[in-house]
Formats: structure tokens, C-alpha cells, sequence
């Protein structure tokens, strides 16, 4: 089978979020179990640096908009690990410094640059390898499935292709004015309620799950979530309309990433019969936030997130004149609001002893922070699935989550008494249930013997690739067979 995906950011070209990590490591994996892919992606700014040479798969393109044409150039980016990539490039569109949006807004332009992805995505599979299904991911490629049932419903080589989209978080839709049906010309029949209008805007994630053959997100408990209104943020009745073909599959990771067995990027490489690297961690990250005199009886709680309230930063504010109280040093690292970047300054140059804070995106440092610290949190007001808490299991570091979306999936709560579970977990959204999982953290931590034991139950987890990439084998084979 050949399965084309289409979306916005891949690692290692362009990430912003867990849509990158997904189009980088489940078409590798695709691959391995024997499938065709071709991963179609803007080529932004970023991107050029990973082409050591610019090879053309197709010299121009033209891509209609209601007044004027644009045209675009298809570069060939090789076939890594066996997955052929292809680029878009628009430079008026796409050499930019940012992928979607700057500190002062949206790209006003957006429907425009990614409706010309979407349409330039079709035509380049007529002219270069023509696919069984598409597999779109989030609102930037919504539009893709709209015009494949609308624009190209006649056309006799796609007609019958199928297409999966995934949502990644209904948060991001994409909405943009009514004007945006003509712009991208598409038919007006797809401005109304039933398909991609929502509340007087054009809709490209709503649009995208009206058209698509079915419709996955990124665990089960999301798939469940985003069915309700307090999770489908206004999409809940089209979700429930179509829950037949809506399908949650836990996402994967790369464990040829996230291995602490291999990983180039932190201190001491270990495993779960042999721990003692996990220590040499420990150290390397003091230092690295300068707290090197750190007693070893003193839990290390890392955070790597996006400094949003989404992420619980709220809650953590809330608690965290008590938190400081505790025996535990806290180091934070990630970018977002102002205000919460603003503030965890103001907490590192409060509380230097129990609090570092880098305001930054690092790689290197979030597996070090993955690594060196012996819990990680996720105190999340929604998570499509998540990925730090899995990549702490892997790490030996303790998730303490909020039971929601793939956190809930993923982090069983762990039991002294049957030695069973993976970390700490809290119910309903508040400061005090999450003070509590953590002090119930902080306690367990003291058990030496205990705490072990619940590090080599989050190590032991298999969360790779093989069997999401079989989920999704079966319903792209599903419905290939109802398009043939």
C-alpha cells in the first residue's frame, strides 16, 4: 500500500509539537512493515539546511486562487530510513522566520498558504506517485480532504483515493473568514453548518473531519474527550455525528531517540538492571542549572512543556508557595505566554535554591531534563496524548500527571502494596488534588527500594511505534476497501 501524508512540520525539519514527532517516526515505522510513503511538507526556512543539495521533482506547479495564480516548485528530499519526502516551496509563503505565527499574531495569510499546500499536494501525486490513501494531519491540511471530495471529485485519478485525517488537538482549527471559500476556490455548498462553517468562519479542521473517509486522534481517552463539549471546543457535534469513524490510537515514540540506553545527548547511558548512570544524570543536569550541591535525598522535579495554562501552569502557580516548602527542587524548562515566562523568572530569582528555570527550547537540555530528573510533570487541563511522560518511563522518571486525554492512557497509578503502576495521577482540575499527588511523589521517593522498583515499571513500558502503525494499517486498509 502507499500512503501519502500531508502536513504542516516533521521532525527534524520543522517542529513546533507532538504533530512533528508523529510525521517523523510513524512513516519510518509504516515502512518497516512493509509499506509505501511519501511525506509531503512546506519547505520553510528551516528546512533548507537539512538539503544538502536541491534536487527538483517537479520544476512548477500552478495553484489558482480567485484573482491570481502562485507557483510553486516540488523539491525532492530523498528517501531517509525509506520514507521519500517531498517539499512545497512558495517562498513568498513559506521562507519564513516562524512556521504559523509571530509574537504579535497568525499569519494573516494563512488559509492562503495552506490551501495552496494542500491543493499543490494533489496535483503533485498525479504528476510524481499516485497513493492508495492520504493520511492528512491537524488544520493545516484539512483543506486537503475538502478539495478531494469537492474540487476533485471528478478527477479520475484521485476520485477514488482514500483519506484519514488525524486530530492532533481540537484546540487549533483553523478558522479564517467566509471569504476564504472563494479565495481557495471551492465550491460555497461547503460554507454551511453540516460541513466546514462554524459560528460564520470557514473552518479548515471541521471541513477536514466532514470530508475525511474517518477520523483519528491521538489516544483513546482523547477520542472519548473531544465528543464532549468541555473538550471538542465547538466541534463535539460533528465528532458525535461521525464516532463510528472516529478512532483513538495511543501515539508512539522513537525509542532510537528516546533510549537512554543510546542516547548521545545525555551524561551516562544506563538501563533497568543497571541504574547507575541514572545518577551521573542527576548530577550532569544540577550542573547544568547550577545546583550541583544538591543533597541526593531531594526529588528532582523536571517539567519540559509549553508555558501555557493548557499545560497546568496554572495549577502549579497556585500550589507553589506550599510546593517551595517541601524537600524537592523544581527545574522548568520550555517557552509560551509571557506571563508564565515572566513569572517563573520571577520564582528562580525568589527561590534560587529550590527553583532553575530556562526560558528557551533546548533539545539536548530536555533529554538531559528527562534523564536527570526523578519525576516529571504533566499537570495538563487537556492532553490529546503526550509524550514527556511516556519519554519519562522510558528514563526512569515518575510521571505525576492529571488524568486526562493520553496521560490517563498511559500512567497507571502506582500501589506500594502490589508494586504495580507507573507514577502519580490527579482527577479533577485542582491545586490541591495536584499538591497531593505530589507530596504522594515525594513520599514514595524516600523508599529507595520502592522507588526502584516503580522506575523499572515505567522502563519496562513499550510504547514504540509497532503497534499504533498496525492500528493505523488496518483502517487505511478499511477505507481503501470502501473506495475501491
Amino acid at each position: 500500500m502507499h500512503i501519502v501524508f500531508a502536513a504542516s512540520e516533521c521532525v527534524p525539519y520543522a517542529k513546533t509539537g507532538g504533530v512533528a514527532e508523529v510525521v517523523g517516526a510513524l512513516p519510518k515505522e509504516l515502512v518497516r512493515q512493509g509499506h509505501r510513503v511519501t511525506v509531503y511538507l512546506p519547505l520553510y526556512r528551516q528546512v533548507q539546511k537539512y538539503l544538502k543539495e536541491r534536487r527538483i521533482a517537479i520544476r512548477s506547479l500552478t495553484v489558482p486562487f480567485s484573482y491570481y495564480n502562485r507557483f510553486v516548485t516540488v523539491v525532492d528530499g530523498g528517501t531517509p530510513d525509506g520514507v521519500q519526502f517531498y517539499f512545497i516551496d512558495c517562498p513568498e509563503l513559506f521562507d519564513r522566520e516562524f512556521l504559523y505565527e509571530t509574537a504579535s499574531g497568525e499569519y494573516a495569510d494563512n488559509a492562503e498558504r495552506f490551501g495552496l499546500f494542500c491543493r499543490a499536494v494533489l496535483d503533485s501525486t498525479k504528476l510524481l506517485d499516485l497513493p492508495d490513501v492520504f493520511h492528512i494531519h491537524g488544520w493545516p491540511a484539512g483543506v486537503l480532504a475538502i478539495l478531494l471530495r469537492t474540487v476533485y471529485y471528478f478527477d479520475p485519478a484521485l476520485k477514488n483515493v482514500a483519506c484519514l485525517l488525524t486530530i492532533h488537538s481540537a484546540d487549533r482549527q483553523g478558522w479564517f473568514p467566509r471569504e476564504t471559500v472563494e479565495k481557495l476556490l471551492l465550491p460555497w455548498d461547503v460554507f454551511t453548518m453540516e460541513r466546514a462553517e462554524h459560528y460564520g468562519t470557514f473552518d479548515f479542521l471541521k471541513g477536514g473531519i466532514v470530508y475525511s473517509d474517518a477520523i483519528t486522534t491521538v489516544s483513546r481517552k482523547y477520542a472519548a474527550e473531544i465528543q464532549t463539549p468541555e473538550f471538542g471546543n465547538g466541534l463535539d457535534g460533528v465528532l458525535r455525528s461521525r464516532a463510528q469513524d472516529l478512532h483513538g490510537i495511543l501515539n508512539g515514540v522513537d525509542y532510537q531517540v528516546w533510549d537512554p540506553a543510546t542516547d548521545c545527548k545525555i551524561a551516562a547511558h544506563y538501563t533497568p538492571e543497571r541504574l547507575e548512570g541514572k545518577l551521573a544524570c542527576r548530577k550532569d543536569l544540577l550542573h547544568a542549572f547550577g545546583a550541583s550541591k544538591l543533597a541526593e535525598d531531594t526529588p528532582v522535579v523536571g517539567m519540559v512543556s509549553r508555558l501555557a495554562t493548557q499545560k497546568g501552569l496554572d495549577l502549579l502557580a497556585q500550589i507553589f508557595d506550599q510546593l517551595v516548602q517541601d524537600n524537592m527542587f523544581l527545574v522548568i524548562l520550555g517557552t509560551g505566554e509571557p506571563y508564565y515566562e515572566n513569572l517563573l523568572r520571577g520564582w528562580q530569582e525568589r527561590f534560587g535554591s529550590k527553583v532553575a528555570v530556562a526560558i528557551t527550547y533546548d533539545e539536548t537540555l530536555a533529554h538531559k531534563v528527562e534523564a536527570g530528573s526523578d519525576m516529571i510533570l504533566m499537570p495538563s487541563r487537556y492532553e490529546p496524548c503526550g509524550l514527556n511522560q511516556i519519554y519519562g518511563m522510558k528514563y526512569g522518571t515518575v510521571p505525576v500527571v492529571r488524568a486526562t486525554g493520553g496521560l490517563d492512557d498511559t500512567v497507571q497509578e502506582w500501589s506500594a502494596e502490589t508494586e504495580t503502576g507507573t507514577g502519580f495521577r490527579f482527577y479533577d482540575y485542582r491545586p490541591e488534588e495536584f499538591l497531593v499527588a505530589l507530596r504522594n511523589a515525594f513520599a514514595s521517593f524516600a523508599d529507595k527500594k520502592q522507588w526502584r522498583k516503580l522506575m523499572r515499571n515505567g522502563m519496562a513500558r513499550d510504547y514504540s511505534w509497532t503497534k499504533p502503525a498496525k492500528e493505523y494499517i488496518q483502517i487505511y486498509e478499511e477505507i481503501v476497501r470502501r473506495r475501491s
